[in-house]
C-alpha cells in the first residue's frame, strides 16, 4: 500500500467551458390560456413555465381542473375559442404561436402528441401501449 496521496489531476483532453447550449426541444415561458364567456375571461392556465430537452420524458401532474389538459391544448394549437398567449413557445426553436393551422398540423402527432386523460377513450384495452404508439408512428409515415 502506498503512503502517497493520489493526484486528483486527469490527463485527457480539455473540455470547453464555452461551448454553445443546444436550446430546449420545448420551451415554455409564462404560458396564459384564457377563454372569454358570457360572464367575462375565465384564466384556464396561468403563467405555466417548463422546458425539455432531447430525450427527457415529461408529463404534467395536477388536480382536476388545474389546467393540465388546456395547458397541452395550448401548445398544440388544439385550445378552441381560447386566447393564447406566451413570452416564449418554441420548439425546436421555432415559435409554436406563429404557426398557421398547416405548420402546426405538421408537428401535431409527428413530433408532439397527447393522451388525453380518459384511458377508455384514449387507449384501446385490448392492445399495448406500444403497439398503439408504433400504430401512431406507422401512420405518419415515419416507420
Amino acid at each position: 500500500m502506498s503512503s502517497q496521496p493520489r493526484s486528483t489531476q486527469r490527463s485527457g483532453p480539455s473540455v470547453s467551458t464555452t461551448a454553445t447550449e443546444e436550446p430546449p426541444l420545448l420551451a415554455v415561458d409564462d404560458l396564459h390560456t384564457t377563454f372569454t364567456t358570457e360572464r367575462g375571461d375565465v384564466p384556464a392556465v396561468d403563467g405555466v413555465s417548463f422546458s425539455i430537452n432531447e430525450g427527457e420524458v415529461f408529463g404534467i401532474v395536477g388536480e382536476s381542473g388545474s389546467g393540465k389538459s388546456v395547458t397541452a391544448l395550448s401548445l398544440l394549437g388544439l385550445a378552441d375559442g381560447a386566447t393564447v398567449t406566451a413570452d416564449r413557445l418554441r420548439f425546436r426553436d421555432e415559435d409554436l404561436l406563429a404557426k398557421d393551422e398547416a405548420g402546426l398540423r405538421k408537428i401535431r402527432g409527428n413530433d408532439i402528441s397527447m393522451i388525453f386523460q380518459d384511458p377508455m377513450s384514449s387507449l384501446n384495452p385490448v392492445m399495448t401501449v406500444g403497439e398503439q404508439i408504433a400504430e401512431v408512428v406507422r401512420h405518419h409515415g415515419d416507420v
